[in-house]
């Protein structure tokens, strides 16, 4: 039997329920890349109201303009990244016929993949330092969920901390259930 990889790459990371104030509360963080030297990922669930074309001043194929912008994290908010689905990709990716892209370049070239492509546009990112992500994993301060398109990809990302950890079975749903606010309950 095959070891399990301690590097999460190709994992979603969720709020456990114990990063109430913090920046990452309620996320779901796609681990981009992770190993030995750090890890980096894209938070799933915080859109912006802002679409591309009002954020990027490139000249960038018309689909993509209209797309809305998510905030991938909180390390360095002018950072452009973006995630896409392609089918046809003969290499490995973030998960199977998933990739990461960072250049203008590579966004231009969406135009000519735009009919079998799925593309999520991000302003910053998660990032840890070697180690730091393996120690916040011993303290349970995240929960792990492999990642998929669907979910990548998800037409309510408001709702995906919820939807994922009901999926995860009673326990969490108890989680995902449970308001902000005890006193609300």
């Amino acid at each position: 039997m095959a070891k399990a990889s301690k590097f999460l790459q190709g994992k979603l990371l969720l709020d456990g329920g114990e990063l109430k104030g913090s920046f990452f509360h309620r996320t779901v963080i796609l681990i981009c890349q992770h190993d030995a030297n750090g890890a980096f990922g894209l938070i799933l669930n915080n859109p912006t109201q802002n679409k591309v074309g009002e954020v990027v001043t490139a000249d960038l194929p018309q689909p993509v303009k209209g797309m809305p912008i998510f905030v991938g994290g909180p390390v360095q908010p002018s950072a452009l990244s973006y995630v896409y689905a392609n089918p046809f990709m003969p290499q490995p990716g973030i998960i199977d016929n998933l990739y990461l892209g960072h250049t203008l370049d590579g966004l231009r070239d969406m135009e000519f993949q735009m009919q079998s492509s799925q593309i999520r546009l991000f302003a910053g990112y998660a990032g840890w330092s070697a180690g730091q992500l393996e120690e916040e994993m011993k303290r349970d301060t995240w929960l792990v969920h492999p990642a998929s398109l669907d979910l990548v990809f998800d037409e309510k990302p408001e709702e995906l901390w919820q939807a994922v950890l009901r999926k995860k079975g009673w326990k969490y749903r108890l989680i995902a259930e449970r308001p902000d606010d005890l006193s609300w309950n």
